[in-house]
């Protein structure tokens, strides 16, 4: 079996239908040792300052991690940027895979993406849908973890961040990440509910900044809906794999977005949104929508590189918990 990197979340039930193992590069880069020291590596290999950090971040875990030798590259529907990364990292001896999200969801287009993949990895249809019915009883379970973050606030917006973001790639054990998520599940349902509190959602790409929401828990709100966390854990759930992928938000127009965090600002009784933007990332720009659409006190929060919670942004968002709980 070989290590798969991915640039982003795909389709990975073909990947683990061939036997190989993804791998989310994001996720490796951010929980590295020095994910500082990572940005400033790729800076020095003459990666632009302003440039995103997940971009440079991504570069030097693949010059760390040699058993990493292909990679699949989303190239319609992530970040523009990673056009440039590949072709740098290809230069350098990595194989790429080029995966694109169809902008206008076509089903058929997003069909023949997946094909694609089925027919590099040697794998068929048959064993894709099979491996979906195996990593859909995990995200079952991460359905009611997130129940228990919202209805019955027993688990912290972190925790809940932590378990989301991971299914990304199930951490490359999907059967020890099932058996760990089985146990917490057990200890969270025995704790006593969080005091009621300001309840807030937390929208856009997964922070780069440390200790966001244990700051927001001690200054008295608490994050029961983390939007794009929640996309990667491809929740709800879809029984059809195409389906299940033409619903995923992420890599398609703000629109489909918006409705997804309308829809759960109403559900789980939200009373703010904080939308977190990343430095130097398209992304920004789609704030003016979300503001225009949205009728709920909303704080914007950029984040540039890893490290911890400034405290400007301290300041503003103990100005923004007050002025929601007025």
């Amino acid at each position: 079996m070989a290590l798969v990197g991915l640039t982003t979340t795909i389709p990975m039930e073909v990947v683990y239908s061939s036997g190989h193992t993804p791998i989310d590069l994001n996720n490796l880069f951010i929980t590295d040792p020095d994910p500082y020291a990572l940005v400033a590596e790729a800076e020095a290999d003459g990666f632009a300052r302003s440039l995103c950090a997940w971009i440079k971040g991504i570069y030097s875990v693949l010059a760390k991690r040699r058993d990493i030798k292909l990679i699949i590259a989303v190239t319609q529907g992530d970040c523009s940027n990673t056009h440039a990364l590949v072709e740098v990292l290809a230069g350098r001896g990595v194989e790429v895979v080029r995966f694109d999200y169809p902008p206008d969801r076509d089903p058929r287009l997003l069909q023949a993406q997946i094909e694609k993949l089925i027919k590099f990895f040697n794998t068929t249809w048959a064993k894709t849908h099979k491996t979906k019915k195996r990593l859909d009883r995990i995200r079952t379970l991460l359905q009611d973890m997130d129940d228990l973050t919202w209805v019955n606030n027993q688990i912290s917006g972190l925790e809940n961040h932590l378990w989301l973001v991971n299914s990304s790639d199930f951490n490359g054990r999907p059967d020890g990440f099932e058996s760990d998520l089985e146990k917490f599940l057990v200890t969270a349902g025995r704790r006593p509910a969080f005091d009621d509190r300001v309840r807030l959602g937390l929208a856009g790409i997964p922070p780069i900044i440390d200790g966001l929401y244990e700051t927001l828990e001690k200054m008295g709100g608490r994050v029961v809906f983390n939007e794009i966390q929640r996309q990667f854990a491809m929740l709800p759930l879809k029984e059809d794999l195409i389906e299940q992928y033409l619903d995923y938000t992420y890599p398609y127009d703000v629109f489909g977005r918006l409705d997804d965090v309308a829809a759960e600002i109403s559900r789980r009784d939200l009373h703010g949104l904080i939308h977190y933007t990343q430095t130097f990332c398209f992304r920004q720009v789609q704030d003016i929508v979300l503001r225009d659409r949205l009728d709920l006190p909303l704080l914007t929060v950029e984040g540039d590189k890893p490290g911890r919670l400034d405290a400007r942004t301290r300041l503003r968002l103990e100005a923004f918990i007050d002025v929601v709980r007025s």
